[in-house]
């Protein structure tokens, strides 16, 4: 179902497939509904909560120009997922936690990365611009490594009675560097032209500027890093599993962003569509919607629906913050919605007090996600969670 919201205040419709958007990500969507940049309508997927800037869940088309915080600080940042010729019924305990020490043994989490610089052709060809030459060196031992927050490696059990493997992971500290180097250009020359934006993190780069031809330079090298980060983790996934359960993988890994911008063509204009924690849904495009840790997640089909411009959801999307979560959840309710799940034990924060920011309770329904956006995907694999590494 769609759900639409126009006030006199915008300029633009803002479409929503969210149910109840909390009141900060609709003033962000109200905000992008009056920049003068934006084309057509603001799309606001199930899993839409509050963002810098704009809302994360959200997409938008520009004419002609790039706005670095409606593609976010994890430039590239997606899944991964592939299945394996293992039936479910047969993996057990043991398998599972056999086959998390090898990952962990051989995938840096978290803040740790390789000791060694890692090999990779794109490092060959880097674009010529300081931003990217000044992170290089941290990003050869970066390559091949999961990160921390919601970043994770799990292992699956599908209802068509196979075991799945999936990665969610980006481009590091890379897209990190990059967007806050070219928001802050944004911003220098909005102030320098009296731009008028409704707000100072929706900054904006002409496409015809030297500083939009580098942040797009720039952000389409961070999203080969991440895809290539991804591919390296679910490779030494899969050969992980391979020495436990002696299995093979029966289809191609699907590798997708959701944070990123790229020139499409929609309602008959070119123009620059940012996904910002939303996957793209063209007809017939695989794609991979997470859960929570404890919850179920989804391999789906794209249905191409114009209105969202052919988007959907990215995942299940938040309804507590981290800080939110830790303070108002326990540890005993934390551990009942992982029963049955392999983890490792909650970690902490910087203060040493227990971090619940990656529990279920903190994530939407990822059930009334998916119900909310039948008219973008096709659900094809529902997956649960048999295993979780976070970072």
């Amino acid at each position: 179902m769609e759900w639409i919201k126009k006030g006199s205040n915008q300029k633009i419709p803002i479409k929503s497939w969210c149910k109840d958007v909390e009141d900060g990500a609709m003033l962000q969507a109200i905000n992008l509904s009056n920049h003068p940049v934006l084309f057509k309508h603001v799309a606001l997927m199930p899993d839409c909560h509050q963002g810098y800037g704009m809302p994360i869940g959200g997409v938008i088309a520009c004419n002609h120009a790039i706005i670095p915080n409606a593609v976010g600080v994890d430039i590239g940042c997606g899944m991964s997922a592939i299945k394996t010729d293992f039936f479910s019924s047969s993996i057990t305990v043991e398998n599972i936690k056999k086959i998390i020490g090898l990952v962990r043994e051989s995938i840096p989490v978290g803040f740790d990365h390789n000791k060694e610089d890692q090999q990779w052709d794109g490092f060959d060809n880097i674009p010529d611009i300081p931003i990217v030459r000044q992170e290089l060196s941290s990003a050869k031992k970066q390559l091949g490594t999961l990160g921390g927050g919601n970043h994770f490696i799990e292992i699956q059990k599908g209802d068509d009675g196979f075991i799945w493997l999936m990665v969610h992971s980006g481009s590091r500290n890379f897209g990190y560097k990059i967007a806050k180097e070219y928001h802050e250009k944004a911003l220098t020359l909005c102030n320098k032209w009296y731009s008028n934006i409704p707000d100072k993190e929706l900054a904006f780069l002409p496409i015809e500027t030297q500083e939009a031809k580098e942040y797009f330079e720039c952000m389409q090298y961070a999203l080969k890093f991440a895809a290539k980060n991804r591919n390296i983790i679910m490779d030494k996934f899969m050969s992980a599993v391979k020495k436990v359960l002696a299995c093979d993988f029966v289809n191609s890994e699907i590798n997708i962003h959701h944070n990123y911008a790229v020139w499409e063509n929609h309602f008959g204009n070119n123009v620059i569509i940012h996904r910002k924690g939303s996957t793209s849904a063209k007809i017939g495009e695989k794609g991979i919607i997470p859960g929570s840790m404890g919850t179920s997640s989804y391999i789906v089909e794209g249905l191409g629906n114009p209105e969202s411009f052919n988007s959907c959801s990215h995942g299940a999307g938040r309804i507590m913050g981290r800080s939110e979560a830790s303070r108002r959840l326990t540890q005993k309710e934390c551990d009942k919605a992982m029963n049955g799940i392999v983890y490792s034990r909650w970690g902490q924060d910087r203060k040493g007090n227990p971090d619940f920011g990656e529990a279920p309770q903190a994530y939407k329904n990822i059930e009334d996600v998916i119900s909310s956006e039948l008219d973008l995907i096709k659900p094809l694999v529902k997956l649960q969670p048999l295993g979780v590494i976070k970072g």
